[in-house]
C-alpha cells in the first residue's frame, strides 16, 4: 500500500461512497475502485461492503481507517515542519470546540490568526464536548478544548481553567439569586444526555449531596436548552459565561450556588510536544494566551484562570 491509497481509501469512508470520494478526489471511478479491490487483495480482506446507500466499513476497514488517519495527519506534519524549518509556521490546523466556549473564542481566535498566524489554515468545528473528543480521537481535529484531561497516550493535557456551572431558569420565576443544592429537589430539568461531560460530571456533583436529578427533557444542543427554558420548559444548570447575554437580557434567570462548587474544569488538548507540528503549537500558544485575556476582562463570566503551561 501507499499513501495515495490511504488517501483515496480514507475519502471513500469519510464521504460513503465511491461516486462522492470521485467528485471530492477528482479521481474517476474506476480508478478508486481498482485500487480499492488492490488494498483488499493486499491485506486479504474486505475494507468496505458496498450497498445500495453506498458503503460501510468493516471491523477491518475501521481499524485501517483509524490508522491511516493518524499516519497521513503524521506524514502531513512531518512535510509542514521540513518546509517551515527556521521561517514562520504554515500549514493547516483544526480546532474542536465545545459550543458553550466557542461562541465566545471562536470570532476573535479565527481574527488573531489571520494577523498573528498568516501562514497557518486554521479550520474551528464546534459541537457538544463529546462529539469533539470523539473527532481529536478519530484524527478529525489537531487541538479541542475538553472538560476532561486526554486519557489517550498520543495527547498532553493542559489546564486551563474554571468554569463557574448556575441554575438557570425562565424570567419571573421566583427562585433566590443564591441557592443550595436542595433548590433542585423535584425541579424539572433539560440537560444533555448521559454520555456527555456536563451530565456526567452534574450527576456525580449531585450525588455528591444526596440529591438525584430530576431530568425531564434530554437535549444535545446548547442553544435549544436555553431556549425551551426561556419558554418555561423547565431549568437547567449551564456554565455562567454561556448565558451571560441572555441574564443581562432578562430572557434567563440565573441562580448560583451558596457553595460555590459547582465547577467544571476546561483543558486544552494536543498532540505530544514531539508529535507536534510548528502550526500546531504556535495556534495552542494563541489560544492559551487569547483564552487568558478574555479570563482577565472577565468576558468569560464566572471563570478562574489556572493555566501555567503544565501538562497533564
Amino acid at each position: 500500500m501507499d499513501l495515495r491509497q490511504l488517501r483515496y481509501f480514507q475519502a471513500i469512508a469519510e464521504t460513503g461512497s465511491i461516486s462522492a470520494a470521485s467528485h471530492r478526489l477528482n479521481v474517476a471511478q474506476p480508478s478508486l475502485s481498482l485500487h480499492l479491490r488492490n488494498m483488499e487483495e493486499h491485506l486479504g480482506t474486505k475494507l468496505l461492503l458496498r450497498g445500495a446507500r453506498g458503503v460501510q466499513l468493516t471491523e477491518a476497514g475501521e481499524m485501517l481507517l483509524a490508522q491511516a488517519r493518524r499516519l497521513l495527519i503524521d506524514m502531513s506534519r512531518m512535510e509542514d515542519d521540513i518546509r517551515n524549518l527556521g521561517r514562520e509556521p504554515q500549514g493547516e490546523v483544526r480546532l474542536g470546540l465545545p459550543s458553550t466556549i466557542g461562541g465566545m473564542l471562536s470570532p476573535d481566535l479565527v481574527l488573531a490568526a489571520k494577523a498573528q498566524l498568516p501562514g497557518v489554515r486554521l479550520t474551528i468545528s464546534e459541537a457538544m464536548s463529546g462529539f469533539v473528543l470523539d473527532w481529536l480521537r478519530e484524527g478529525r481535529v489537531d487541538l479541542a478544548v475538553l472538560y476532561l484531561p486526554a486519557t489517550d497516550a498520543r495527547f498532553r493535557s493542559e489546564l486551563l481553567l474554571h468554569e463557574e456551572l448556575v441554575l438557570l431558569v425562565p424570567p419571573g420565576h421566583d427562585l433566590p439569586a443564591k441557592i443550595g443544592a436542595s433548590a433542585l429537589l423535584g425541579l424539572p430539568l433539560i440537560l444533555p444526555g448521559p454520555a456527555h461531560g456536563l451530565r456526567q460530571l452534574l450527576e456525580g456533583w449531585a450525588s455528591a449531596k444526596g440529591i438525584r436529578l430530576s431530568v425531564d427533557i434530554e437535549l444535545d444542543s446548547y442553544q435549544n436548552i436555553k431556549e425551551l427554558v426561556e419558554r418555561g420548559k423547565g431549568a437547567s444548570i449551564l456554565p455562567l459565561h454561556a448565558i451571560a447575554r441572555e441574564a443581562a437580557a432578562g430572557t434567563l434567570r440565573v441562580a448560583r450556588w451558596r457553595a460555590a462548587d459547582c465547577l467544571r474544569e476546561v483543558y486544552l488538548v494536543g498532540p505530544l510536544a514531539e508529535a507536534s507540528s510548528h502550526a500546531c503549537a504556535a495556534v495552542m500558544s494563541l489560544l492559551r494566551e487569547l483564552m487568558r485575556k478574555q479570563v482577565d476582562v472577565e468576558r468569560l463570566t464566572g471563570t478562574r484562570w489556572l493555566g501555567c503551561g503544565s501538562a497533564l
